[in-house]
């Protein structure tokens, strides 16, 4: 498959799925090689772009979705009648942050940064796909390291872990909300 053929393919498909996609796994399923799957993708991501369309293109790590709009969220909530989601406690997120920041970190990395226990957050975070293990560190007790997942990409809006702000930037907020919960 090659050209405008494979791009609709791949739109096909993302449209199919509904969710992330490896791109390894469309490579496979076009039977051509994660570059020219790259570069369709780019094609009819800069389709969306170009014409007033109601998708787009997003991409999480090694994932690419097709997605509505941010600009349209508020039509789409009206119609789906949003449904409740679970939210992120302040203990969750304080975790998430130091493994988002400091990855890959151990529970005790975690542990030194907050100053109290992280193991339910650490297991909550798991669980919900935020996080996930990654390896062992080669220290005594072999303890387990943590590294964000692409679904923390995606839930935040990034491509790459590169797109977070900088420690430095987070530090010239003036004021930071303590009370606000997150959606996940």
């Amino acid at each position: 498959m090659q050209g405008n053929e494979l791009t609709n393919a791949l739109e096909a498909m993302l449209f199919v799925a509904g969710e992330p996609v490896e791109l390894a796994t469309l490579a496979t399923a076009t039977e051509t090689d994660e570059a020219q799957v790259i570069e369709a993708l780019d094609a009819l991501a800069q389709r969306y772009d170009q014409g007033a369309h109601g998708l787009c293109l997003r991409r999480f790590g090694r994932h690419v979705q097709l997605a509505t709009r941010a600009d349209y969220a508020p039509c789409i909530e009206r119609m789906l009648q949003p449904v409740q989601r679970q939210s992120l406690s302040q203990a969750a997120l304080e975790t998430l942050s130091v493994v988002a920041y400091r990855q890959p970190a151990t529970r005790l990395d975690v542990e030194a940064v907050r100053g109290v226990k992280s193991d339910y957050s650490i297991q909550s975070l798991v669980a919900k796909g935020m996080i996930r293990e990654i390896g062992r560190k080669n220290t005594l007790g072999r303890p387990i390291l943590y590294g964000t997942t692409d679904q923390f990409l995606q839930h935040f809006g990034l491509t790459t872990i590169d797109d977070l702000p900088e420690p430095e930037a987070l530090h010239s907020l003036e004021q930071v909300p303590t009370q606000q919960q997150f959606d996940l």
